[in-house]
């Protein structure tokens, strides 16, 4: 691969997926905020920039993979950065925002002559590692046609297109996302009752797992359930149902489970 391709954000996510653009051929101009956590990318042959703009090629691609609505927003705006895209450049956001955010960057990347595609990602770090990533992504025709080897290289199993209307892809991540908390606290509590009454949880998980409940998330949180070893040990959920909660208040949607999950998530 001869293009270089900008990644802003090395996080649990951002590492090993700029690793697999890596491995794909790839070149990268990498930046995170700490600087240390690019240096094994740079060690396979990525250059480390200063600041966000610095990573971008102009006319080129840049990945950003930030944690919230705020940061990504910083990114965008910080100095430099979208000057340095300028006309047929494509930002690829793949962090997991409220739809109202998209909206409003995709307009401030179309006044400067640039393309905003939104592609959030399902699947944990090890799934990235295992390239068993799953992509919904939204942006104009054009660039989505170019950006799709990109998505494919950083381990995308699949990938699935829903229209050029921003906000669309980051709308179908906060939904798939309340239902793996959902799912995740709905197990958590059949096995408790299961354990409680004498009944080996493990033996439960595997039965309800390979039969009724066979999708990979029952069966990934199932069994670290069963193991005693909680999935939500981070504030990624949190802040997701909360999301989910923003975005369906702004069509006036009654939200009775999310807010029982937040009122779960934060005690």
């Amino acid at each position: 691969m001869s293009e270089t391709i900008g990644f802003i954000g090395l996080g649990q996510l951002g590492l090993p997926i700029a690793t697999n653009l890596l491995n794909t051929g790839y070149s990268l101009h990498v930046y995170n905020r700490t600087a240390s956590k690019a240096e094994s990318l740079v060690a396979q042959g990525a250059k480390l920039m200063d600041r966000p703009a610095d990573a971008v090629t102009s006319g080129g691609i840049v990945v950003t993979l930030v944690w919230d609505d705020a940061a990504l927003e910083s990114v965008v705006m910080s100095a430099g950065f979208l000057e340095q895209l300028g006309p047929g450049s494509i930002h690829i956001a793949m962090s997991t925002v409220l739809p109202e955010t998209s909206k409003k960057l995709a307009a401030i990347h179309a006044k400067h002559g640039c393309a905003y595609v939104e592609a959030p990602i399902f699947g944990r770090p090890e799934a990235a590692l295992a390239r068993q990533l799953w992509i919904p992504f939204t942006g104009p025709q054009s660039t989505k046609e170019r950006v799709r080897p990109i998505l494919e290289a950083m381990g995308a199993q699949g990938i699935f297109d829903f229209g050029e209307e921003a906000g669309a892809a980051n709308i179908v991540k906060i939904a798939g996302n309340f239902l793996i908390v959902s799912a995740g606290r709905s197990i958590s509590e059949a096995l408790t009752m299961v354990g409680k009454n004498g009944v080996d949880p493990k033996a439960v998980i595997d039965m309800l797992t390979s039969t009724l409940f066979s999708a990979p998330i029952y069966q990934s949180y199932g069994k670290r359930i069963a193991e005693k070893s909680p999935p939500f040990q981070s504030p990624i959920p949190l802040k997701d149902i909360g999301l989910f909660k923003r975005t369906a208040q702004q069509v006036e949607e009654p939200t009775p489970i999310a807010n029982t999950l937040h009122d779960l998530l934060q005690n």
